[in-house]
């Protein structure tokens, strides 16, 4: 047999190539209170950069596919429902430069807030409260390309389905959530859930979508399938933002008012235990590797890092004033 003497460099230079493209992975912290966007390198556990995003405030980040551009929408100064500025933008940050490349302008107050990129079609969708919709943009454009109504007022946040087809806004006011014919670009559904509902997230088989009911502390699980509430599960305080482990079975729910992560086991749909982190827990995001969790802290301006082999909090990572939403950036 002939040997290649050309295979063991080009094995070792493979490997190098693969490992510097895995450290580029990046957590994305919308800094609420600096009016920023933190890169952090989430190997290190330390903010690269702040990217400022033009004097008002964002709450929400997401990533684009290939990991390179942040999409922030500027959502203004208040909360849901409460007097303050309208957000009428949504910026577009290079995430390698660390600089502003782009934004979208919606020629009036809207309150951008949640982003999401399409499954299916990488759209970046956005909602715009006030227009109670859900704005469709081209993310390699920056153009709006389509609006979804969701029927409700402060229609806060969203998910979606991930074969495309579904869309669920949490309607904190009113209370409820909006089921959304995607490519119809239709209300399917309006389900009444509680008297303040906040966040919301959906199982990776797309049967259940939690919402945190702002009433009590439980969550709401809605059953896609008929539309409806089909179960309630209690948490020791109302529950607020969380994630779906990339293996389906545990759902991670923020608990602000105890600066704990409520554990969910989604085959029970019981807490299977309670997780102590910073002060006044937000948002959690899992990275794609289902390895760990991140969790932003708003009062104590930390995110803490969980290992869900050991369910314990390994390191808490400085990352700016009032930390709020998060995101994962690469692989």
């Amino acid at each position: 047999m002939r040997s290649n003497r050309f295979a063991l460099p080009l094995l070792l230079l493979s490997l190098v190539f693969s490992t510097a493209h895995a450290q580029e992975s990046r957590l994305l912290v919308a800094q609420k209170g600096d009016r920023s966007l933190a890169i952090v390198d989430p190997a290190a556990g330390k903010v690269l950069g702040s990217v400022a995003e033009g004097g008002v405030t964002g709450h929400e980040v997401i990533a684009s596919r290939d990991g390179r551009t942040a999409y922030v929408p500027i959502y203004g100064n208040s909360g849901v429902g409460k007097p303050g500025t309208d957000g009428t933008k949504i910026v577009a940050i290079d995430i390698a430069s660390q600089k502003v490349v782009g934004e979208v302008d919606f020629d009036h107050g809207v309150r951008p807030h949640c982003p999401l990129i399409g499954p299916k079609d990488g759209k970046l969708y956005v909602t715009t409260e006030l227009d109670k919709s859900i704005t469709i943009i081209d993310p390699k454009t920056l153009k709006i390309v389509g609006s979804i109504p969701t029927g409700q007022p402060e229609s806060h946040m969203l998910v979606l389905s991930h074969d495309g087809r579904r869309g669920y806004t949490a309607n904190v006011g009113p209370g409820t959530v909006s089921v959304l014919d995607i490519a119809g670009r239709k209300v399917l559904k309006v389900i009444p859930v509680s008297g303040n509902t906040q966040r919301i997230a959906i199982s990776n088989d797309d049967r259940w979508v939690f919402t945190a009911d702002q009433t009590k502390p439980q969550i709401a699980v809605i059953d896609t399938a008929t539309d409806s509430v089909a179960k309630w599960i209690p948490i020791e305080s109302e529950g607020y933002g969380g994630a779906v482990t990339p293996d389906g079975r545990w759902f991670l729910v923020a608990l602000p008012d105890v600066n704990k992560v409520a554990v969910i086991d989604i085959k029970t749909m019981q807490v299977a235990q309670n997780i102590s982190v910073g002060a006044y827990p937000q948002e959690v995001v899992v990275r794609p590797d289902g390895k760990t969790a991140y969790v932003s802290c708003m009062h104590s301006d930390q995110v803490a890092e969980i290992d869900l082999a050991s369910w314990k909090v390994t390191r808490m990572i400085a990352t700016g004033k009032e930390t709020d939403g998060l995101a994962w950036a690469g692989q």
